[in-house]
């Protein structure tokens, strides 16, 4: 539990997710790494590049960490959540608090990740969808309807001629092996409790 709790501060070094995109002119693809306090390219100039590709589809430029909310936000919460899961783990080790601790922290961290996923969906959903109507260049789908630029929020998709891949970096698969072990130590407790009755 407490290992698990702490994994999550990897979050503050680490990338949370990446979203890459390649293309015929593009050999080296352009990449962009989004953290808990904001996002970076993943080579120097990627985001200044992307922003001057998003500009002739009439895209917002990438956002800057204080710019949302979000980025002022997700690192307390992260870090509440490590701090609160060490204690749980100490106490439970202790045994001054029951093992359903575990899996209660474990509820409440897949809710705030649903929730940060949902946000995090809705944030691409605008990028990729309240174009400026002046744009150089429009695209719109067979229909006529405007084209939505939307990045996959989890994998791959066409973008015009970008391959766009969106999937968890080293730091979002540092939380989820974190809370797999909180998960791991809910059964241990469970196991235990059950041997003693």
């Amino acid at each position: 539990m407490i290992i698990g709790s702490l994994l999550l501060l990897g979050l503050f070094k680490f990338p949370l997710w990446n979203i890459m995109l390649g293309a015929p002119q593009y050999p080296d693809p352009l990449g962009m790494n989004i953290y808990i306090q904001g996002i970076k390219g993943v080579q120097e100039f990627d985001l200044q590049n992307i922003d001057g590709l998003n500009h002739y589809i009439g895209m917002k430029t990438i956002p800057k960490a204080e710019d949302m909310w979000e980025f002022s936000v997700f690192p307390k919460v992260i870090l509440g959540m490590a701090t609160l899961g060490v204690v749980i783990g100490l106490l439970g080790y202790f045994e001054k608090l029951s093992y359903k601790y575990f899996l209660g922290w474990f509820l409440l961290m897949s809710v705030l990740g649903i929730l940060g996923m949902y946000d995090f969906n809705n944030w691409l959903i605008d990028y990729g969808s309240n174009l400026d109507p002046h744009a150089i260049i429009k695209v719109t789908n067979p229909d006529g309807t405007p084209m939505s630029y939307k990045p996959p929020l989890l994998g791959f998709q066409k973008l015009l001629n970008f391959d766009v891949t969106s999937l968890p970096h080293i730091g979002g698969y540092l939380m989820f092996i974190g809370m797999a072990l909180t998960l791991i130590a809910f059964w241990i407790g469970r196991k235990a409790s059950l041997q003693k009755t």
